[in-house]
């Protein structure tokens, strides 16, 4: 039978919480009465991840596997998973039990009254440091500012969406992937709905620091030209300031017959400007290089092995 229901799972080293994920998972999927499948990507995975997937794909043929050949980021793992899933929905959510999947029958009643696209709204953190909860917060508030669509704030990549969603998502083939921003740019009848995320259920994040600021990064470069556009402001700035300070001096020594003095100031004047400069650089040497990647058009993911899969999707989704 051809799913209804799709549900995305990229995999990176979990083999401590696929065997609960998958028992909580079946017991929501099965309870719903509609034909589905569970589309897990191995993104990389250094344990046994991949082979737990087996045993699990052995006794449940609902089980279908995408190996990576090397890991390639959960953004494109998410977008492998996307282009292989033949739903008339399909569920995108974490592997690590945060996003619980008993909300799924509530996002899939919000698809059936007419939306597109459902997206999982986090009204609580738990588990979670002071510090990333509130550098979260910040984040998705920032991007609400700077970006040209609407994002909403607080949200993940744990969503729902239709057919003609995901085929439009899927459309999408840029390299610095951001997907949350992705589905708001598609468009169409969105709503969210809210959900406690839950403790991380055993392992390791698969997000520290490092790749906490990337992905913010491509967040806000993705869907916004702000930062380029402070070079303009700075530069306005600064020349004013320049100006109003090159008149205080011309009429001190008009007026007053003293020099202008102040090495000190001048000195910390020519680090403020350096740095600025600096600064700016690297805000366009971002830029710059996301285009050079774009015109790289290297595939998004390379699959070393699939199981389950009847056909493969066509040569212009997996780029």
């Amino acid at each position: 039978m051809s799913p209804v229901i799709s549900v995305v799972l990229p995999v990176c080293n979990e083999e401590q919480v696929l065997s609960r994920l998958y028992e909580r998972l079946t017991s929501v999927m099965r309870g719903l009465g509609e034909a589905y499948e569970l589309i897990f990507i191995d993104d990389g995975s250094r344990d046994r991840s991949l082979t737990l997937l087996k045993e699990l794909r052995e006794k449940d043929t609902t089980v279908k596997i995408i190996n990576l050949s090397r890991n390639f980021g959960h953004q494109a793992a998410i977008t492998c998973g996307l282009d292989y899933a033949k739903g008339d929905a399909v569920v995108v959510m974490d592997a690590d039990l945060q996003d619980p999947p008993e909300l799924i029958p509530e996002l899939i009643t919000q698809w059936r009254e007419g939306y597109d696209v459902v997206y999982a709204v986090r009204e609580k953190r738990e588990g979670e440091s002071v510090f990333k909860s509130v550098t979260a917060e910040l984040f998705y508030r920032v991007i609400k500012k700077l970006a040209r669509i609407e994002i909403p704030v607080d949200t993940g990549d744990f969503r729902l969406l239709s057919r003609r969603a995901a085929n439009a998502l899927k459309s999408t083939r840029e390299r610095s992937r951001f997907i949350r921003g992705l589905v708001s740019w598609v468009g169409y009848r969105q709503t969210g709905v809210k959900f406690v995320r839950q403790e991380r259920f055993a392992g390791q994040t698969k997000y520290p620091f490092r790749k906490m600021l990337k992905f913010a990064i491509d967040g806000i470069t993705a869907f916004s030209f702000v930062p380029l556009q402070m070079a303009t402001y700075c530069g306005f700035l600064i020349s004013g300031v320049s100006f109003l300070y090159i008149v205080y001096a011309v009429l001190q020594k008009l007026l007053t017959n003293r020099p202008v003095t102040g090495w000190t100031s001048l000195i910390v004047a020519m680090l403020f400007l350096g740095g600025v400069q600096l600064i700016m650089l690297g805000i366009i040497g971002e830029y710059i290089g996301r285009i050079y990647e774009e015109v790289k058009q290297r595939p998004l993911y390379l699959v070393d092995e699939t199981f389950g899969f009847e056909s493969e999707p066509g040569e212009g989704s997996r780029r």
